[in-house]
């Protein structure tokens, strides 16, 4: 089993601290994990040029786009579960997870039967962002195992309360729970 958490915040702050903490879980639990930040990787803005597309539902899960995600596309289909971290602006995803999400058209349909958890903060609203998170998942078929958000306003102040600690440790034990079908 492996679970891969992805970070779309563009700073080491609050979302980052977050999807550590579940991931944090699950690897207890026995399930590896492995941790992707977004703000470090070039990911460029697709095209729409729907060359990934061939092939349909058998597509090869290429980008013609030379930047990492040709390099992330085989982690996220050897993942048995997405864990998926943003701050919301506008009460939305963050641009760079858009970003990320619209990349995996060449290979969103060999995402279905995954397992996908999201985390969301923002300073006065989360709003959509989970939302946004779900209807992704329902769209490429994951089955949805849960979500935290919280409010924040420093980089640093998700971390110093307990309480979303523990809602975050939950959310990892749910996961590692599913993954081991043990739900």
């Amino acid at each position: 089993m492996k679970a891969l958490g992805i970070s779309g915040s563009p700073r080491a702050g609050n979302t980052e601290w977050m999807v550590k903490t579940v991931l944090g879980a699950i690897n207890r639990a026995g399930i590896e994990t492995e941790l992707l930040l977004i703000r470090k990787l070039d990911i460029r803005l697709c095209t729409g040029c729907l060359t990934c597309e061939a092939g349909g539902k058998d597509r090869k899960g290429i980008c013609k786009l030379p930047d990492d995600m040709n390099a992330i596309y085989p982690k996220i289909l050897a993942a048995d579960g997405l864990l998926l971290g943003t701050p919301a602006y506008f009460e939305l995803l963050s641009g760079m997870l858009k970003n990320f999400i619209d990349r995996t058209c060449a290979i969103w349909p060999r995402l279905e039967g995954k397992y996908m958890a999201g985390v969301s903060v923002a300073e006065e609203g989360v709003g959509a962002a989970i939302d946004n998170l779900k209807t992704y998942a329902t769209l490429c078929k994951m089955s949805w195992v849960g979500d935290v958000t919280t409010l924040a306003k420093t980089p640093k102040e998700a971390s110093k309360n307990s309480k979303l600690e523990k809602e975050l440790e939950l959310l990892g034990q749910k996961f590692s729970r599913v993954l081991n079908k043990q739900i």
